[in-house]
């Protein structure tokens, strides 16, 4: 096993690497933690320990670190045909054949796929598919899309301003004609509502905010079945009915962004199967290949891709890597491992059930104001008051001790703002489920003991 100079290996990290979503200046003065190896649920830095990474990468690793017929599928392509572009009237078979198996396991409106490398370049192609479809709908004034606030859609520019981040706004590039309404997040914003009468509360939002701008002008709404990155954010149960009911009075388009809840994290193929939506658009990544490689997509359905295909002339979109041959051989792999090993099915039927009764236990912690979970995710809103679900002040940031905590006791689990979030690989066992609640829990008592000292 290979041996790593830790110190070493941070110098020239903080001299050469500019690391996404941080700060530099407190990133150096911590140092980098140096991962070097995985397997199942466990990684290992650099200077061996051992850390269970309850996030799955980055929402991504749903069939585990260490899955040899991935390497496997990946080096079978390399060796045939390692790159070819899908421009020029030109495609290869392992493109070919991952476009038809992402039809077969996707809602029955979807028939077409439009590769991409990540989420974000998925909601890239989203703002300018909606968009050319209704200019050759003849009603090219319709470019406005609806999001929600504290909704993530990716990073890009176009990505960046479908999300209701102001953060990321902040910092320049945003798109116009993007609008926001406020989140279905009923834990901080129902007050005395109960969840099903704000479910409807927030879903009629989008139907004022349509009003509001002018129906002639709004093309599409945009929103995640849960949102992800926001702090594991479930809807009530009266939300998505609702708002595919305003979609479809009004005539726009609903995209279901699936980059999270694609691929079994809900315990179904797609969160719109487990919520019931029919979408028109369905942003995909992460799952799709367990991270093992970069790839993602667009679901269009037949709606839009009748319009696309024969109304139009080229769709002048794409990307050098759209389609990777690699990539698409390792996608096709991984959904033939989520299908044979049923581990879909267990994760709904066995692992869902299980860690949520374990997770929501840790609701009683004298810190806890909200414990939330669905499906292979979860969350924990950390308060200062149970009762009266009063939050600590930005500038004590609990969630971040809590997140050291959890680094230096062989746990993965991040935090969002005071929320802290949980989204483990499928492969999780029982008694490594306990390990997680129980570290969990370790570092939810480090934390509290530390805010009270």
């Amino acid at each position: 096993m290979a041996t790593y100079n830790t110190q070493q290996l941070q110098e020239i990290d903080g001299l050469h690497h500019i690391h996404p979503f941080t700060d530099h200046k407190a990133l150096m003065e911590k140092g980098t933690r140096v991962i070097t190896r995985a397997n199942g649920v466990y990684l290992w830095d650099s200077d061996g320990n051992k850390i269970l990474d309850g996030m799955a990468g980055l929402w991504c690793v749903n069939v585990g670190y260490g899955r040899q017929e991935l390497v496997d599928a990946a080096t079978k392509q390399m060796r045939e045909l390692p790159y070819y572009n899908n421009f020029f009237q030109t495609t290869h078979p392992p493109a070919i054949e991952l476009s038809k198996a992402l039809v077969d396991i996707s809602p029955p409106q979807f028939n077409h796929v439009f590769f991409t490398n990540s989420g974000s370049e998925a909601n890239d192609t989203v703002v300018r598919m909606v968009r050319h479809y209704w200019n050759l709908e003849g009603k090219p004034e319709k470019t406005v899309i609806i999001s929600r606030e504290n909704a993530y859609h990716g990073s890009t520019v176009a990505a960046s301003s479908l999300g209701g981040m102001k953060g990321m706004h902040a910092q320049g590039g945003i798109l116009h004609d993007i609008e926001h309404i406020e989140q279905p997040h009923w834990y901080k914003n129902g007050g005395a509502m109960d969840p099903d009468e704000f479910g409807l509360k927030t879903a009629q939002a989008l139907e004022t905010r349509i009003r509001e701008i002018g129906e002639d002008r709004v093309a599409a709404f945009i929103g995640e079945p849960v949102q992800g990155a926001g702090g594991v954010i479930i809807p009530p149960a009266t939300y998505w009915p609702e708002i595919q009911q305003i979609c479809k009075k009004y005539g726009i388009l609903l995209i279901a962004d699936e980059v999270i809840c694609g691929f079994g994290r809900l315990g179904e193929w797609f969160g719109s199967d487990y919520f019931d939506i029919e979408a028109d658009f369905m942003p995909i990544a992460k799952g799709l290949s367990s991270g093992y490689l970069p790839i993602g997509g667009l679901m269009v359905g037949d709606r839009v891709a009748d319009t696309v295909i024969n109304k139009g002339s080229d769709f002048n979109h794409g990307f050098t890597y759209s389609g990777h041959p690699v990539a698409c051989a390792v996608a096709m792999e991984n959904i033939r491992i989520l299908k044979d090993e049923k581990i879909i099915e267990r994760a709904k039927n066995d692992l869902s059930p299980y860690l949520q009764e374990k997770w929501l236990a840790l609701g009683d912690h004298p810190l806890v104001g909200e414990a939330r979970g669905i499906g292979m995710v979860g969350a924990l809103e950390l308060v200062k008051d149970k009762d009266t679900k009063t939050s600590y002040q930005s500038d004590q940031n609990v969630g971040m001790i809590c997140r050291d905590f959890c680094f230096n006791n062989g746990l993965i689990m991040r935090a969002v703002g005071d929320a802290m979030i949980i989204c483990p690989p499928f492969v999780i066992s029982h008694s490594e489920i306990d390990e997680l609640v129980d570290k969990a829990k370790l570092c939810l008592d480090l934390t509290w003991a530390k805010i009270k000292s």
